[in-house]
C-alpha cells in the first residue's frame, strides 16, 4: 500500500482528531443534528426585526443551524465566526461566559473547514449584523485538509474540475452555476410537462448504436457473451414509443460519445428529446424556440439583464421572438456567393470545394456532402444571434423526411446561437422501406471509412413497418445551453465532474 505524506497542518489536524476521539469526542460517531433554519431561514425570518426587538425575543427564539467554518475571529475571551451552508453564510457569535471555560477552549481549537452544530439565540451586533449567540455547539466533522486561502479560492482550473468539492466550498459563483443548471433543467421539465408531453427513460446500454453520427463507447455484457454500446442518442427508442401509441414523450438523460475533449465537448454529456405525433419539423422549431425563451425569461432574476437577452462571450445574444429561419442553401448562397440551389454533378461541385481548399473524405460522394461542407467551413461561426437553418442535405441527414418540394434536402434543422449548435430537430422519417436504404447507404459510408456512420437497426425498421404517426423530433444540449444561459466559456464549468487527463498528461 503507497504511504501517504502529510503536510505539517495536515498531521496536526490529525494529531487534534486522535486526540479527540481519546478524549470520547470522537465527531465521526454523529450521524445526524436536527437543524431548525438554514443560513437563508434566518436571514428571511429575522433580518427584518431590530436590534432592540430580537433582543426582547431572544430567549423565545432558539435556532438550530449547523455548517462549515470559513472564518474565525478572537475578540478576547469571545469569537466571532463565519459558517457556510448550501445557501449562503451566516455569523456566530460564541462567549467564554455562556459556554464555559472548557467549551470555550474546545471551540477555539476547531479549524476552518470543520463542520459544526450550533443552538443558539438571534441577536443583531452593533453595526446591524444578523448573528446567533451560541448557547451549545457539536463538532459533526473534523476537516482533515486545509483549504485554499479564503481570498483566491483554487487557482489552478485542472485542480477547480478534479476537486470539484473545495472548488464549491471556496467559491460561492460555481456553487450558484449549479444551482441555475438544476433550475434551468427544472423549469425545462416543468414547460414539457405544462404541455402533457410523457417524461420517459430509455436504455443507457444499447445493442446496437443509432441515432446520431458518432463514435460510441463499446462494453461488454459477460452473461449474454455480447458487446453493448453506450447511447449516443435517445433518438430510436423514443420513436419506437411513438409507434408504440404515446403522443407526445421526451428524456432528458445523458448521452455517450467516443470522440475529442474541448471546451464544448466532453465524453458524457446530457441532451433532451422529445418526440410530438401528428407534428412536423415547423412545430419543433415553434417549440424549441418557446421552451429556450421560457427558459429565459424564468431565470432572469439570476442571470439576465432584462428577459429578452444575456450577455455571453462578449456579445449580447437576444432572445426577442421570432427567431431567423434560414435555408441552409440560402445561407450559403448570401454568405459563400456559391449557389447549390443549380443543378451540378458531383464533380462539379467537388472542383469548387477544392477551390475553397475543404478537406474531402473518401465517403463524401455526393454534392449533399459537399453542401454540409461549406455550411460547416464558412456560415456556422456566422450565426450568432438564435438562427434556424434548415434543410439538410439528404446524405447527411439518415433519419430526417425528405422535403416534398425537393427531394435533396429534407426537413431538418439546427438551432445556432454565437457559432455554436444547440439544438437538432426534424420532420421524423417514417417510412420503413425509405428509412432501410438510408441505413444501407451509412453502411456503405462506413466501409468508406466513416466510423461514425449508424448501424443498420433492423428492429427499428420493423417497429416502423408497425406504422409511426408523422412526427416531430427534437434534441436540445442542456450543457451547452447551461452555458449560453450562465454565460460560461467551457463546457468543463457546468459540469460538475468533467472528464480529466491524468495529471502531468
Amino acid at each position: 500500500m503507497e504511504k501517504r505524506n502529510f503536510t505539517e497542518q495536515e498531521q496536526i489536524r490529525r494529531d487534534k482528531l486522535k486526540k479527540m476521539v481519546n478524549d470520547g469526542h470522537n465527531p465521526f460517531v454523529i450521524a445526524k443534528f436536527d437543524r431548525t433554519h438554514t443560513s437563508k431561514e434566518l436571514n428571511e425570518q429575522f433580518n427584518h426585526l431590530s436590534k432592540e426587538e430580537l433582543a426582547t425575543n431572544s430567549d423565545n427564539i432558539i435556532v438550530k443551524i449547523a455548517g462549515r467554518i470559513k472564518t474565525f475571529r478572537e475578540a478576547g475571551k469571545a469569537s466571532f465566526v463565519t459558517l457556510q451552508d448550501q445557501n449562503g453564510i451566516f455569523q456566530i457569535y460564541v462567549r467564554n461566559d455562556e459556554v464555559g471555560d472548557e467549551k470555550y477552549q474546545e471551540f477555539i481549537n476547531f479549524d476552518l473547514g470543520d463542520i459544526i452544530g450550533i443552538t443558539g439565540i438571534m441577536m443583531k451586533t452593533n453595526t446591524g449584523e444578523l448573528t446567533v449567540r451560541v448557547k451549545e455547539f457539536v463538532l459533526l466533522a473534523k476537516a482533515l485538509r486545509t483549504l485554499p486561502d479564503k481570498y483566491h479560492g483554487m487557482t489552478d482550473i485542472e485542480e477547480k474540475y478534479r476537486r470539484r468539492y473545495v472548488d464549491l466550498i471556496t467559491s460561492a459563483e460555481t456553487k450558484y452555476i449549479f444551482i441555475k443548471r438544476s433550475k434551468i433543467i427544472a423549469l425545462m421539465r416543468d414547460f414539457f410537462n405544462s404541455k402533457g408531453y410523457l417524461e420517459v427513460e430509455t436504455p443507457v446500454l444499447q445493442p446496437i448504436h443509432g441515432g446520431a453520427a458518432a463514435k460510441p463507447f463499446i462494453t461488454h455484457h459477460n452473461t449474454l457473451d455480447m458487446n453493448f454500446y453506450l447511447r449516443v442518442a435517445t433518438e430510436l427508442p423514443l420513436k419506437r414509443l411513438i409507434v408504440g401509441g404515446f403522443e407526445g414523450v421526451y428524456e432528458i438523460g445523458r448521452l455517450f460519445r467516443n470522440e475529442g475533449m474541448d471546451t464544448r465537448h466532453n465524453p458524457e454529456f446530457t441532451t433532451v428529446e422529445i418526440y410530438v405525433a401528428y407534428q412536423d419539423m415547423n412545430f419543433m422549431m415553434q417549440l424549441t424556440e418557446d421552451t429556450i425563451c421560457y427558459i429565459a425569461k424564468n431565470i432572469t432574476k439570476w442571470i439576465t439583464l432584462n428577459e429578452d437577452e444575456t450577455k455571453y462571450d462578449g456579445v449580447m445574444i437576444s432572445f426577442k421572438q421570432p427567431w431567423k429561419r434560414w435555408h441552409m442553401v440560402d445561407a450559403i448562397k448570401e454568405l459563400v456567393r456559391i449557389d447549390f440551389w443549380k443543378p451540378m454533378t458531383f464533380a462539379e461541385a467537388k472542383k469548387i470545394a477544392k477551390e475553397k481548399k475543404l478537406p474531402i473524405e473518401k465517403f463524401h460522394t455526393s454534392v449533399g456532402h459537399i453542401i454540409n461542407l461549406f455550411f460547416e467551413e464558412f456560415v456556422e461561426d456566422k450565426l450568432i444571434q438564435p438562427t434556424f437553418i434548415y434543410g439538410h442535405p439528404v446524405e447527411v441527414s439518415p433519419l430526417a423526411k425528405t422535403n416534398a418540394e425537393d427531394p435533396r434536402f429534407t426537413d431538418r434543422f439546427e438551432l445556432f446561437i454565437k457559432g455554436r449548435e444547440y439544438a437538432n430537430a426534424y420532420s421524423e422519417l417514417n417510412n420503413p422501406v425509405e428509412q432501410y436504404e438510408r441505413f444501407v447507404s451509412q453502411l456503405a459510408e462506413r466501409d468508406n471509412g466513416n466510423d461514425e456512420a449508424q448501424e443498420l437497426d433492423i428492429d427499428f425498421i420493423e417497429a416502423l413497418e408497425y406504422g409511426m404517426p408523422p412526427t416531430g423530433g427534437l434534441g436540445i444540449g442542456i450543457d451547452r445551453l447551461v452555458m449560453l444561459l450562465t454565460g460560461q466559456d467551457s463546457i468543463k464549468d457546468v459540469l460538475l465532474f468533467p472528464h480529466m487527463r491524468p495529471r502531468g498528461k
